[in-house]
């Protein structure tokens, strides 16, 4: 063992020491970053990595503008909203102007699973109800409540649940048809168990079940089902929002839909915690009629002008425009590489989410999960960084920093053609010495 591959387990050894066996690690040989730079992270011996996977530095590692906004309010002030402050709310007009005007307020929290957790509460206190649908291999957060309506952490639902899940809907013209029809049989679930209907819950992209996309609008039958059953519908834009799927800012709006909520979360504030909640007025007026809420830094100073900072440099920058241009670039080349191997069985997405399905015998074989954990480290080996999704974690997961050009584009779908290709030379000898 070298002196490098022993430190690590050393690392790791003490990690799983004092963190316990909870937490997880990417990557058969987990990877150590001391430094990023943009669309790259860097190991503990200088070698870059090209950083396809990671949202949550949504407008590039250690973005300089972001970075100088965080510390120059970290050098004044920093407290709470019980407070007056300026920042929160020029930082809530802007986030405002965003969304359609139909969404007129925000809240603030400090992780996605709280800005969850608060949808959830303002859903049962507007509508009277307790049941949510979610999608079969949905992640929503990691609080009790919202692990629940997280079946991608692998629990099962708890006896009595008002939870329903559904299949994700798939591509395809059908969708649409299919997805509503999933919806339909839920909603007629709860009724006959007598359960009043919440919300429908959903990624607009549908990140964990393995990345749905197409064709825009295919969500909106479902979303007008819900609503005749009493129920909200809850956009979760942690992932597909801020310019990520290229078209506009939030990946509901490729559904020509309002939703009643909106939840959003990692991109905010480039690694620094910011996450909040928008809602339609009339809802938070009767949710503040009934009931109280208080977040202590949610929206504290730093927040707001970390998340400010984004929002000017997504403006300024063009990236929304990146996304949906190198995006689609970046698709061509992945539907370019299907056709010389016959493992992809699909690629889809939108802007800069892609999802690459993997599968053995072609578009209707069996999913290629042991395949698709291969080519993530086969990948790692060649220092681009992706992930898997999807119920069978067949499906390369593929969501990169917003400053993502061509070029890194062209360096994914080369390295990604090597390792498809080593992969093949392996089944080869594999099957040949069987």
């Amino acid at each position: 063992m070298s002196a490098a591959d022993e430190a690590t387990q050393d690392l790791i050894a003490r990690r799983n020491r004092l963190l316990g066996p909870a937490y997880r690690l990417f990557y058969e040989q987990p990877a150590q970053f001391v430094r990023g730079e943009g669309v790259w992270l860097y190991d503990t011996a200088g070698d870059r990595y090209l950083d396809a996977y990671n949202n949550v530095a949504s407008v590039g590692h250690c973005h300089p503008h972001v970075v100088q906004a965080i510390a120059r309010q970290a050098a004044v002030l920093n407290t709470h909203t019980r407070y007056l402050h300026e920042t929160v709310l020029d930082f809530a007009e802007r986030l405002l102007a965003t969304f359609p005007h139909q969404i007129g307020h925000v809240m603030f929290t400090c992780t996605g699973s709280e800005a969850n957790d608060l949808a959830l509460r303002v859903a049962r206190t507007c509508t009277g109800g307790t049941g949510f649908i979610v999608t079969a291999n949905a992640y929503h957060g990691v609080t009790s409540a919202l692990t629940e309506l997280s079946p991608s952490l692998g629990l099962p639902l708890p006896q009595g649940s008002h939870a329903r899940l559904v299949p994700a809907p798939g591509s395809g013209k059908n969708a649409a048809e299919i997805f509503a029809g999933h919806v339909n049989v839920a909603l007629e679930d709860m009724k006959q168990s007598g359960i009043r209907p919440a919300a429908l819950l959903v990624d607009t992209i549908f990140s964990s079940d393995g990345v749905f996309a197409d064709p825009p609008g295919f969500l909106r039958p479902a979303v007008e089902a819900a609503r005749a059953a009493g129920a909200l519908f809850i956009a979760d834009e942690v992932q597909p929002g801020f310019g990520r799927c290229g078209e506009g800012m939030w990946g509901f709006a490729r559904h020509d839909l309002i939703p009643d909520l909106v939840t959003m979360g990692k991109p905010m504030g480039n690694g620094h915690p910011v996450a909040g909640m928008a809602a339609r007025p009339e809802l938070l007026a009767e949710f503040g009629r009934r009931s109280r809420y208080f977040n202590t830094f949610g929206g504290n100073p730093v927040s707001a002008a970390a998340g400010i900072a984004v929002l000017d440099v997504i403006e300024r920058e063009g990236l929304m425009g990146n996304a949906r241009d190198t995006g689609a670039y970046l698709i061509k080349l992945l539907t370019e590489l299907r056709a010389r191997h016959t493992l992809i069985a699909e690629v889809r997405g939108a802007g800069l989410f892609v999802g690459v399905e993997l599968r053995r015998g072609g578009p209707s074989g069996t999913p290629a999960t042991a395949e698709a954990t291969r080519i993530v480290n086969l990948l790692r080996e060649r220092h681009v960084l992706i992930s898997s999704a999807g119920p069978h974690g067949n499906v390369l997961k593929i969501r990169p920093p917003l400053v993502f050009r061509t070029e890194h584009a062209d360096m994914l779908v080369q390295r990604l053609d090597q390792a498809l290709a080593e992969l093949e030379v392996m089944s080869d000898q594999q099957g040949g010495a069987a």
